[in-house]
């Protein structure tokens, strides 16, 4: 007797379990929101579009930004000469203003980012009195906003003597109690009791644990802070502008603000393409941060999620 196997068709409609996978394979697709992506897209474009425009505007010259679309190329292009005129308007003060950024947010984010991988251990491996009431003054200090601090920051400094240096900029950015937050979050799961203790069974003193153990196992979360300083000491504005008088120890940003304001005002030095170099060097500015995020993203993403989910 010979015995037929059954289609899968048959199989299908016999067993109803064996086509739940199948089903939920599909899923996904079947759950697609147009209203939702249509809002994503429309995200996308916000931060999309200022950056297109960015990079539009600065292969114009002053004239073409006025008399051309805003998101379309002049007829005469001219972003090298954008370039090269940025780098040597006011004897390459620009590239000095660059050097000042790099050195400001690198020494901020590296200092802010060892002194919250320090702060965050602490507070999740170690008990001592007071340590919930002092958490919880670093989690409110994560809703002061920074610029209301940097009028008395201003004071305090000036009393030290340290208004118009480099560590009026850098001594303020590496105090970052979000960094300090995220730390002591991704420390509480990324280092294990077990690893601790056998180091000090081995006669490990705390210092020597924390620097071979303990920031090799908060790498992710210690990369993540390091960025988000980065990006705030280099975006940063108003703090460097009431700190520093000296043109020469400009940051970036304040220093093509002064740029914009002798454009509007026809100030000495200003010429007739000052606004183009504005827009250029603020195109130029943004490149070492690209940078920083491309190299360094999947420690970033990998840091976001911790403490995510418990074990």
């Amino acid at each position: 007797m010979t015995t037929i196997a059954p289609t899968a068709a048959a199989a299908s409609s016999a067993d109803p379990a064996a086509a739940t996978p199948a089903r939920r394979r599909r899923s996904p697709s079947a759950r697609r929101s147009t209203p939702l992506t249509i809002a994503m897209l429309a995200a996308l474009a916000y931060f999309l579009l200022p950056l297109l425009w960015l990079l539009i505007a600065s292969t114009k010259s002053t004239q073409d930004l006025f008399n051309s679309f805003g998101l379309w190329f002049s007829h005469a292009p001219q972003l090298l000469t954008n370039v090269r005129e940025t780098f040597a308007q006011d004897n390459g003060v620009f590239v000095r203003w660059l050097l000042n950024t790099a050195v400001y947010a690198g020494v901020s984010a590296f200092g802010a980012a060892l002194l919250a991988a320090a702060g965050g251990y602490g507070f999740a491996k170690f008990r001592f009195r007071g340590d919930r009431a002092a958490f919880n003054l670093v989690v409110g200090a994560v809703m002061v906003p920074a610029t209301a601090l940097a009028i008395p920051t201003y004071l305090l400094f000036a009393k030290a003597g340290l208004v118009n240096t480099p560590w009026a900029v850098i001594l303020p950015s590496l105090v970052n109690p979000f960094g300090l937050y995220l730390m002591r979050v991704y420390a509480e799961d990324a280092v294990p009791d077990s690893i601790l203790e056998a180091a000090r069974i081995d006669g490990a003193g705390e210092l020597r644990i924390f620097f071979r153990i303990v920031l090799r196992l908060l790498g992710p979360g210690l990369v993540t802070v390091l960025l988000f300083t980065l990006v705030a000491t280099w975006n940063n504005y108003f703090l460097p502008l009431i700190m520093l008088n000296d043109p020469d120890l400009y940051p970036i940003t304040v220093g093509l603000s002064s740029w914009a304001a002798q454009a509007q005002n026809g100030g000495a030095g200003a010429s007739s393409d000052m606004l183009a170099l504005v827009v250029t060097g603020s195109l130029i500015s943004i490149v070492p941060l690209v940078v920083a995020f491309l190299m360094l993203q999947r420690y970033w993403q990998s840091g976001l999620a911790a403490g995510g989910v418990k074990q």
